[in-house]
């Protein structure tokens, strides 16, 4: 019997802070697939904000923690594309000037995967019985789908939840604005582009929203609920582990 595969979750900053269940599914969905799950206690931000604002210092020091953190393991799997995609595609860029940590860069990256691609591309998840009846629509979040290529296998693994079913937006592959620092940066231009996406989430007929990526899904809940929109809004994952007894991302909490 071969050994079970030793992954290593990064949780994320807004997982952590906003929406710890996303981390407890993906536990899930990955033991699911016989993967043994640690989180390493030392891992803090991936350095994305200092990166994007052109802090190239600071980047470069939290990307050696967190290169540090997960040695070892077989894989590392990150429940948002953004990053993922920074792991993977940014880390070997910032060291590309240092041979030692520049090497130690590139076998994190790759071993780094987004985890709705891991799941479906390297594990071959086969579903566990998870159900939702109502109709979802999927927003491809920016970094996910550009950089990692994640696109397909969301929708494929939806597939597999019972009573689900899927409509799409008009535009699914439009940014919603957020864009990490650029809806700070801009912030008249990312208001526009999130009310014409929550036009496009609610034109669909869709009762819940799935994504990725954290960032993009506080965003759009935060304009659906200004609008007044009766959608719901959650991480992919947390449907797929057929955990949606939670609050959706962005409802009001009860005193």
């Amino acid at each position: 019997m071969s050994d079970p595969v030793r992954v290593g979750l990064f949780v994320t900053c807004l997982v952590d802070l906003f929406r710890p269940s996303v981390g407890f599914a993906a536990v899930k969905l990955l033991e699911a697939c016989g993967c043994t799950v640690e989180v390493p206690r030392a891992q803090t931000c991936c350095g994305q904000p200092a990166y994007n604002s052109g802090d190239r210092a600071d980047a470069k020091s939290i990307a050696r923690q967190v290169i540090a953190a997960f040695a070892g393991y077989d894989y590392v799997v990150v429940p948002s594309g953004s990053c993922a995609g920074m792991l993977r595609k940014h880390y070997p860029a910032l060291f590309a000037d240092d041979p030692v940590t520049g090497e130690a860069a590139r076998q994190l990256a790759a071993k780094t995967y987004e985890l709705i691609a891991f799941l479906a591309d390297i594990m071959y998840f086969a579903g566990n019985g998870a159900r939702y009846d109502g109709v979802a629509t999927y927003h491809d979040a920016c970094s996910g789908l550009r950089e990692l290529g994640v696109k397909e296998q969301p929708r494929r693994l939806l597939a597999q939840v019972a009573g689900l079913r899927l409509a799409e937006m008009t535009s699914p592959e439009i940014c919603c604005g957020f864009g990490g620092t650029f809806c700070v940066k801009y912030p008249d231009i990312s208001d526009r582009m999130a009310s014409d996406k929550a036009a496009d989430i609610e034109a669909s007929g869709a009762d819940m929203l799935l994504a990725g990526d954290m960032g993009c899904l506080l965003n759009m809940a935060g304009k659906l609920s200004r609008r007044g929109s009766a959608v719901r809004v959650r991480h992919v994952a947390e449907v797929l582990a057929g955990m949606t007894e939670t609050p959706p991302i962005g409802a009001a909490r009860k005193a």
